[in-house]
């Protein structure tokens, strides 16, 4: 990692739109070039060539990726394909990765990363098993962001032992070699209050030279009465761990994360990515303040036409250049519900139909 710190969350938003379009505009017109049924379902909307915003771009659905191979390059140099867990019940995503662009979401992430993380690896705790990135060729969405994440992190120690159990011991023992100095925790956001929150309690562990980061599985433990900020509280009051880092991200834009600041009341984009929030009846964009759906836009995906994609989440921006960092400050709300989730992709139906 050699990004100087902060260098991804500089931008404002005037900043970031004039950086983005002419990017994003030029991935549209590349994709469509190399991915016929991108150029196709375009055409068959009539997706004009050029565009006055960000908010003009063409969107897909991510559920397109669950039910097309949607790839901008040869299928002889194709990499690395990443698939996501699939319980939509629409099958998995496939997400179809080059030499250069599995690369790039590794570089970026980092750089995105060295923001809260500094440029030094630290020692690291994975609330998970090894077990999960035994196929280095072929991953789950889990197994792609442990691996992802991984490589920022030296002397690992796994949370979970091969039966899926909390390894107290191991545990125990990384924190007597490294917890006197910063060290790195990652995972999902439910296994880390299930399998290192509950055991740090219990065992009366010190992790307040740690800092987390962690995603995805609030609805389990919304269902627990725990959201975001009682499980900040609680972690700081039973754990010492203060310096905690969510992020919203997605296997369909695998390399692209946007990161919780340290107040930890919102997430922010990296420069190179941004979010619209729109209405769910008219798809126009949302005004501060009003939830809709997340679109998710960023310059990163190269190898597939991923860059500007019409999430199946809810959202709302809270505002824009008043936060930690500048541009947008948003949160997610959850998933959208399962009708209106089929909705979105009800849009392309009838010319994804004709591929």
């Amino acid at each position: 990692m050699t990004s100087t710190l902060h260098s991804l969350f500089r931008l404002n938003q005037a900043e970031r739109e004039a950086a983005l379009l002419p990017e994003l505009a030029a991935l549209t017109a590349h994709h469509r070039a190399n991915c016929q049924p991108y150029d196709r379902i375009l055409s068959a909307l009539g997706t004009p060539r050029e565009f006055g915003s960000v908010a003009e771009l063409p969107w897909l659905p991510v559920r397109m990726f669950k039910t097309h191979d949607l790839r901008s390059v040869p299928e002889d140099r194709v990499f690395k394909v990443l698939t996501s867990s699939g319980t939509t019940g629409a099958g998995a995503s496939r997400i179809y990765l080059d030499k250069d662009a599995a690369a790039a979401q590794t570089r970026m992430l980092g750089a995105t990363l060295s923001t809260v993380l500094g440029n030094t690896r630290l020692p690291m705790l994975m609330v998970d098993t090894v077990g999960i990135i035994k196929n280095r060729r072929s991953f789950s969405a889990r197994g792609a962001g442990v691996l992802g994440m991984a490589t920022f992190g030296r002397n690992h120690v796994y949370v979970l032992d091969e039966h899926d159990r909390p390894d107290v011991d191991a545990v125990k023992a990384f924190l007597a070699r490294h917890g006197g100095e910063p060290f790195l925790i990652f995972g999902f956001t439910f296994m880390v209050w299930l399998y290192l929150y509950e055991v740090a309690r219990d065992q009366g562990l010190d992790l307040s030279n740690g800092i987390l980061i962690h995603s995805g599985g609030w609805k389990k433990l919304i269902d627990r009465a725990v959201d975001n900020a009682e499980f900040r509280r609680r972690f700081a009051e039973d754990t010492g761990l203060t310096r905690i880092h969510n992020y919203y991200g997605m296997i369909e834009q695998i390399g692209t994360v946007f990161l919780e600041g340290p107040s930890g009341d919102a997430l922010y984009c990296p420069d190179f990515a941004d979010v619209i929030i729109r209405d769910p009846d008219t798809w126009a964009e949302q005004p501060i303040g009003t939830p809709g759906v997340i679109e998710v836009v960023s310059t990163l995906p190269r190898s597939y036409p991923g860059h500007v994609l019409l999430t199946e989440d809810l959202g709302v921006v809270h505002g824009v250049d008043d936060g930690d960092w500048p541009g947008k400050r948003f949160s997610v709300l959850g998933r959208l519900p399962r009708a209106e989730a089929r909705g979105c992709s009800d849009t392309f139906s009838t010319v994804a139909d004709a591929q």
